[in-house]
């Protein structure tokens, strides 16, 4: 679990990376749209919590749909193409660390209505 909050942690870091300007560099950086890299971090921030709050289904899910998010984003042409490959890969990563873990199954108590209604007991 600790490797895929790491992944995830970077996959926002890309995200909002792509989102500011330094008055230093001479070429400008590659860039998401602002709305485009918040969506995307929140989505990945998502997954994070889920796994942090122990729900391995709900951020598997999650997780799809940031990767679902994310190539339509490319699809679209939103992602500039030095990004493409960074974003992808982080995403298909994420993806790929995070499964769905069911929780055991509760288990019935045998409480007082055990063998009630049921043939083939003894004293029926």
């Amino acid at each position: 679990m600790r490797k895929s909050t790491a992944t995830v942690a970077a996959v926002g870091t890309l995200f909002l990376g792509g989102c500011g300007e330094s008055a230093e560099r001479t070429t400008p950086p590659p860039t998401l749209e602002r709305t485009l890299a918040s969506d995307l971090a929140a989505r990945s921030d998502a997954v994070a919590d889920a796994l942090v709050a122990g729900d391995s289904c709900r951020a598997a899910a999650l997780a799809g749909e940031l990767q679902r998010k994310t190539i339509e984003a490319i699809n679209r042409g939103q992602v500039a193409p030095r990004l493409l490959e960074p974003l992808s890969a982080s995403v298909n990563d994420l993806v790929s660390r995070v499964h769905c873990i069911p929780p055991p199954p509760k288990e019935h108590g045998h409480g007082k209505h055990e063998g009630r209604g049921k043939k083939g007991k003894e004293g029926d």
